[in-house]
């Protein structure tokens, strides 16, 4: 699984070039070194990709990769910073807050502030655009330490991460029983209980509803919004009074364990959704097996046909219902680190603030155009000045994207759509549905945002949630198998406050009220 690109030298990072005034192309072609990691879809060697051709051709930059795919990125990347055998800089670094801040006071990476300001307009151009990020960007210190990966899709509830675990129902079954779309819990019970009388898969091979617990968009906890606050990947939400709360430890929660029990009791919940992986997910779906899944979106499981239909907020007991919002935002914080081995900082800003620019920020995030060997998800307009998507002609979004973008970072704002690119199509589609099916729903006005923690918060914070999470993720899967939620509901609540519970809902409504 590992890849190293480029030639080997036993100098990680480039020489002193002594470039000053720079501007693009060079006359004279130089080299800088940045690791990275990549999709084990994508080319080994990153400058086999168009975008990376194309942009040394308009800066004059060669680009020295040591490119690594899967767990092994994680392991090299601290390796090297724990030697001090450092690149140049590290792209699509993955680094945690705690993990900048540590290695920003050990002087092993830099502080941006000061190559944004005299290098980076692109950049700047965002900031001043949209001046929130910068503030997301800033630690407690007052430094920026990363540059960021910012894709706006949407704003406010209508924002595409507004809900990761979409319900996606099969309405040809539906139709095929005499069904009609359910609208309450009840009523969703009714239908999976015909599903698996019915067997409309044959052989016995219908699933009546599936899922990945404790996974994101692929979770049943949209289910949960019909009994209380609902539950969401992070198990955090923030009430209209601004009060933030933990899913897992509110009464509702209890309600919505108890009807995911009868479901498993009644035989309904695939038995493997509490140990099975993406591949072995997908496999299923693509079988055309689930009565009721959950994911991002349908086209990367079942494919963009009408078999599945998304499935609306369900009303439960007491007429209840709720939309939980995600605190899900187009926002990655720590994209790209600059080292403190580099000796061509004005060269590596400047390279950077490419990344920044509009139309490079857009290839960079979901692929190019005029690639005549790779499926394009492009086509340049030259009248418009626009780059237009293209059909994907039944190919996996998620696929292409892999194959063809470079990620790292990049920023894709709303007041780009229309003037700079058009919006991908399965996107166009998910915002759509977002606002048709799920806002009317939603009841809280705010999400929790990316607070940067001091470094003091997120030791306490770590400390917490390593055993916090686990706790909560496994008595949820247990509750939803075994029916003992109500029994044992006294001595989970107790043993949160034991794990750290009033401590870190202190440490997180201080984070949210200084970001207010």
């Amino acid at each position: 699984m590992l890849v190293g690109c480029g030639k080997k030298s036993e100098q990680t990072w480039s020489d002193d070039y002594g470039l000053s005034n720079i501007k693009f192309p060079l006359e004279e072609k130089v080299s800088l070194k940045i690791m990275t990691s990549s999709s084990p879809l994508a080319p080994d060697n990153p400058n086999e990709k168009l975008i990376f051709e194309r942009l040394e051709e308009k800066t004059g930059v060669h680009i020295d990769w040591l490119n690594f795919v899967g767990d092994t990125f994680g392991e090299r990347r601290n390796l090297a910073m724990a030697t001090g055998e450092m690149p140049d800089a590290i792209m699509n670094a993955g680094f945690s807050d705690y993990e900048l801040l540590n290695y920003a006071k050990d002087e092993a990476i830099i502080p941006l502030n000061d190559l944004i300001d005299k290098y980076m307009p692109n950049l700047q151009k965002v900031l001043d655009e949209a001046p929130q990020y910068r503030a997301m960007m800033t630690a407690p210190d007052g430094n920026i330490y990363s540059f960021p990966w910012i894709e706006e899709l949407g704003e406010g509830k209508e924002s595409i991460h507004s809900v990761d675990n979409f319900p996606w129902i099969n309405v040809k079954w539906l139709d095929e029983l005499g069904l009609e779309m359910p609208t309450t819990t009840d009523e969703l019970k009714e239908v999976l209980i015909a599903f698996k009388e019915n067997d409309p898969a044959g052989d016995g091979q219908t699933i009546p509803m599936s899922f990945i617990i404790n996974d994101g968009g692929q979770d049943p906890g949209f289910l949960f919004g019909s009994f209380g606050l609902g539950d969401n990947w992070d198990r955090t939400v923030v009430t209209n009074d601004g009060e933030v709360k933990l899913t897992a430890a509110d009464e509702g929660y209890v309600n919505a364990i108890k009807f995911m029990n009868e479901l498993y009791e009644e035989g309904l919940i695939d038995i493997e959704a509490f140990e099975h992986d993406w591949p072995t997910y997908v496999a299923k779906g693509q079988e055309g097996r689930y009565g009721l899944y959950f994911t991002w979106d349908k086209g990367n499981i079942t494919g963009m046909d009408d078999t599945y239909d998304l499935m609306r907020p369900l009303y439960g007991p007491d007429d209840h219902i709720n939309v939980t919002r995600t605190n899900g935002m187009g926002f990655d914080r720590s994209r790209m680190v600059i080292t403190s081995a580099n000796k061509n900082l004005e060269l590596t800003a400047k390279w950077i603030d490419q990344l920044y620019d509009p139309h490079q920020s857009v290839q960079d995030n979901w692929g190019t155009y005029g690639d005549e060997e790779i499926q394009n998800i492009f086509e340049w307009d030259d009248s418009a000045q626009m780059l237009k998507h293209l059909p994907l002609e039944g190919t996996a979004p998620v696929e292409l994207r892999e194959k063809t973008s470079v990620g790292g970072p990049l920023a894709i704002l709303d007041s780009y759509y229309g003037t700079k690119t058009t919006k991908p199509d399965d996107a166009a589609w998910r915002l759509d549905l977002m606002k048709k099916v799920m806002v009317p729903y939603m009841s809280a006005d705010n999400i929790y945002p990316r607070v940067f923690f001091n470094k003091d918060e997120l030791d306490k914070l770590s400390k917490i949630e390593a055993d916090f999470y686990p706790y909560i993720n496994r008595k949820r899967a247990e509750w939803i198998t075994n029916g003992k939620v109500e029994d044992e509901w006294e001595d989970y609540l107790e043993e949160l406050d034991r794990l750290g519970f009033k401590e870190w809902l202190e440490i997180k409504q201080a984070g949210y009220d200084r970001s207010k």
